[in-house]
C-alpha cells in the first residue's frame, strides 16, 4: 500500500526511541532517514522530500529546556508542505501541544509516557492518508489536526459529577480539551464518531457537550460535517454545546448558531486556553439554569396532578 519508495524522516536523540520508531515505519512500508539533532534534520529535509516526519520536541539531550523539534516543525512548514508532522514529546503542556497544533503545523501532538504501538501504527496509516490529501488538493497548510496527544487525561479519584461530552476525531485535540474540561470541574467522556456520541448520548446526561463540526480528519474542502448532525441531538436533549473547529466556513457556524442553537464556536486556529476554560464556565451557568427551571416545572406538574 506504501511503496519503499516514500520516505520517513525521524529526528529523535534518544537512540532506544529511534529504533522503536524506524521499526515501526519500516513496517509501514516506508524508507526512513534518522537524524539525531537539529542540524542533521535540517539537512535532511534539504536533501530529499518526506511523506511524513516524527520530530521529538526536545533535541537537545539532558536540556529538557530545548525546543529545537518546534524549529524542525518550521522548517517542514517551510522546505516540504506535503510532510505530514508528528511531534513526540514527554514535555508537552497543553499551551505547547495547542501552539505545535496551530502555530507550527503539527499534524498532531503525541507523548512518550502514553506511547501505544498499535495506536501509533494506525496513525501513521492516518497521517499517511493525511498527506495524500494534502497532495490532492496542493494544500499547505496543517490547520487541521489529525492524529493523538495519546491517552485521555486520568481520571481523579474522587470525579466531578459534571459529565462533559467531547466529540472530535483527533485524538490530539481530544487530550487536550480533556485536559482543559478536567481543570474546569468537568468528568470528560471522550469520542471519535457521530454514532459513537449518538450512543453517549443515550446513556448519560450531560452538561456540556464539545463537538467539532468536521469529524472526517480530512482538510479537503468537501469534507462533510457530521458533527453537525450531531448538534440536532444535543440541541433536542438541552447540552449547551460549543463548537471547536478548524476547517468549518463562515456559513457552517452561522448555519450551527441559527439552526442548532450552540452556545458558542472556537477556531482551532486561534485558540486560546483562557477563553476555552470561560466558555464552558459559562456554558456550566446555562446548563445550571436548564436544570434548574426543569425541576421547577416539573414540580409544578406534579403539584398540580396531586391537587
Amino acid at each position: 500500500m506504501n511503496p519503499t519508495n516514500v520516505r520517513a524522516l525521524v529526528v529523535e536523540d534518544e537512540r532506544a526511541w529511534q529504533q522503536i520508531l524506524a521499526e515501526i515505519l519500516t513496517d509501514a512500508g516506508l524508507t526512513v532517514d534518522v537524524a539525531e539533532d537539529l542540524e542533521i534534520g535540517l539537512a535532511k529535509l534539504r536533501a530529499t522530500p518526506h511523506r511524513l516526519a516524527v520530530v521529538d520536541l526536545s533535541l537537545g539531550g539532558s536540556d529538557y529546556r530545548n525546543q529545537d523539534g518546534l524549529r524542525v516543525l518550521e522548517a517542514i512548514r517551510r522546505h516540504d508542505p506535503g510532510c505530514v508532522a508528528i511531534l513526540l514529546t514527554g514535555f508537552a503542556t497543553v499551551d505547547l501541544a495547542v501552539s505545535a497544533l496551530t502555530e507550527h503545523g503539527a499534524y498532531t501532538v503525541l507523548r512518550k509516557e502514553a506511547f501505544r504501538r498499535a495506536e501509533f501504527r494506525e496513525l501513521v496509516n492516518r497521517a499517511l492518508a493525511e498527506a495524500q490529501s494534502l497532495a490532492a488538493v496542493q494544500s499547505v497548510h496543517d490547520d487541521s489536526p489529525d492524529g493523538s496527544w495519546a491517552g485521555q487525561a486520568p481520571a481523579a479519584e474522587e470525579a466531578p459529577e459534571e459529565l462533559a461530552l467531547v466529540v472530535e476525531d483527533d485524538a490530539g485535540w481530544r487530550s487536550i480539551l480533556s485536559e482543559l474540561l478536567v481543570e474546569a470541574g468537568y468528568r470528560p467522556h471522550l469520542c471519535s464518531s457521530f454514532g459513537e456520541a449518538r450512543g453517549y448520548l443515550r446513556r448519560e446526561k450531560y452538561m456540556v457537550a464539545v463537538v467539532d463540526l468536521s469529524l472526517t480528519g480530512l482538510v479537503a474542502p468537501d469534507a462533510t460535517l457530521d458533527g453537525y448532525q450531531l448538534l440536532a441531538s444535543t440541541q433536542a436533549l438541552g447540552i449547551p454545546t460549543v463548537v471547536v473547529s478548524g476547517i468549518a466556513s463562515a456559513q457552517d457556524i452561522e448555519r450551527a448558531y441559527t439552526e442548532r442553537g450552540i452556545f458558542a464556536c472556537l477556531e482551532k486556529q486561534t485558540f486560546e486556553r483562557r477563553a476555552f476554560l470561560r466558555t464552558v464556565g459559562e456554558a456550566r451557568a446555562a446548563a445550571s439554569a436548564i436544570v434548574f427551571v426543569f425541576n421547577r416545572v416539573s414540580e409544578e406538574t406534579r403539584l398540580m396532578s396531586s391537587g
